[in-house]
């Protein structure tokens, strides 16, 4: 009797470790960046605390980076004629909080966005946002989608504008209140379906109405327009629209080569907006210097190579998809953090994948990378003496 089992490899053992340290880092600097000169941390009721909470979300999300890593591959899988999809169930599910949390007096509005829905009451401020799931269905699916029709991603009608539909639905839902991730789920929607077999032409002819749709969000939202215009030159106003790129990169310098030492950063003492979120890379160059960036960094780039590895080591398309979307998002999602910090780009509410504060975020982020372990593992034939 042969039975089917899958091992950890090189790939998975290292993508696990670091992510364990990413989380840890996330940890570390969320308490760092929490410290207060008005309220010492004995007098903080702990479970109001930022810095507690997210050690909290931070232990639940290894556990989920745990059990999803437990999770076969294949559990993904669309079965063709069967009710049961728990790929599409995700979609779906995703779908519909997105949807309902842009409906007046049910979605919370944070920072000017409608972006979360509350969960219990309001005094413990926790909250959930659907665009992190979002980024964890549209992987997913598009794998499960892609595997199951490889012999047919070549046509438009039957392959490609079933898939390109799907992610211009999560995309626009997204967008309304939240341009960054909207335009990565659009990137990271369009790179899976080419990997899994799209023609580029018909790509380019799909992809024209969601670049106007993206631009239309640019140029009806006034803010998103004087995000522009202020990145042109953000010394013209430095203490106004200006203010928060000129202070991010004030916190990065005043580090210089080896930081001003573990919780002895300044800029997080209400200097720089959306310290221990956003902007919370800039804290770590201030603290730990651009060694401890850099090292942050190589923490990023070893996870996008061994997922790579993962990737070109795949048995099969299902799990060659899941590897490839997984470590996209999570790359891009890291570059796109690092350069608004560094001023490189304009603002954008995008956070750092497992270091920002963050519930949602930690744990989805957390579901992705479990499942990315999982496709990294190798599948052994084990053969075990069949009962008479």
């Amino acid at each position: 009797m042969t039975t089917l089992v899958f091992q950890p490899t090189r790939s998975s053992t290292t993508i696990g470790v670091v992510v364990a340290a990413l989380m840890a880092m996330g940890v570390v600097m969320v308490f760092s960046t929490t410290a207060s000169l008005e309220t010492p941390a004995a007098a903080r009721v702990a479970l109001r605390d930022p810095a507690v909470k997210q050690a909290m979300f931070t232990a639940l999300a290894l556990l989920v980076v745990l059990a999803t890593s437990m999770v076969p591959t294949e559990f993904w899988r669309l079965r063709g004629g069967s009710i049961w999809q728990p790929a599409v169930l995700l979609l779906l599910a995703s779908i519909a909080l997105c949807a309902v949390v842009l409906v007046p007096g049910v979605g919370t509005v944070r920072n000017g966005a409608r972006r979360w829905l509350s969960l219990g009451s309001s005094a413990m401020g926790l909250g959930f946002q659907p665009s992190e799931l979002a980024k964890l269905a549209v992987v997913i699916f598009l794998a499960a989608y892609g595997a199951s029709r490889a012999d047919r991603m070549r046509s438009f009608w039957r392959g490609l504008l079933p898939g390109m539909m799907i992610v211009g639905v999560l995309a626009a839902l997204v967008g309304k209140e939240d341009f960054g991730t909207a335009a990565m789920i659009g990137a990271v929607g369009v790179a899976m379906l080419l990997t899994a077999g799209a023609r580029w032409w018909q790509m380019g002819l799909c992809a024209l109405p969601g670049v106007a749709g993206m631009v239309g969000l640019v140029l009806f939202e006034p803010y998103r327009m004087q995000r522009l215009m202020s990145f042109r030159n953000i010394w013209d106003d430095p203490l106004g629209k200006g203010y928060h790129q000129v202070q991010s990169l004030m916190t990065i310098a005043s580090g210089g080569w080896w930081g001003l030492g573990l919780g002895n950063g300044v800029q997080k003492y209400g200097y720089l907006p959306e310290a221990r979120t956003d902007f919370i890379f800039a804290i770590i160059c201030e603290e730990l210097g651009l060694i401890g960036g850099a090292a942050v960094i190589g923490l990023f780039l070893v996870l996008v190579w061994q997922g790579r590895r993962a990737m070109l080591n795949a048995p099969d398309g299902l799990r060659q998809l899941i590897a490839f979307g997984a470590t996209l998002t999570i790359g891009m999602q890291a570059a796109m953090n690092i350069a608004v910090v560094t001023v490189s780009v304009p603002t954008k509410g995008i956070s750092l994948p497992l270091v920002s504060a963050g519930g949602s975020g930690v744990i989805f982020l957390g579901a992705l990378l479990g499942t990315l372990v999982s496709a990294a593992k190798r599948p052994v034939a084990v053969h075990t003496r069949g009962e008479d």
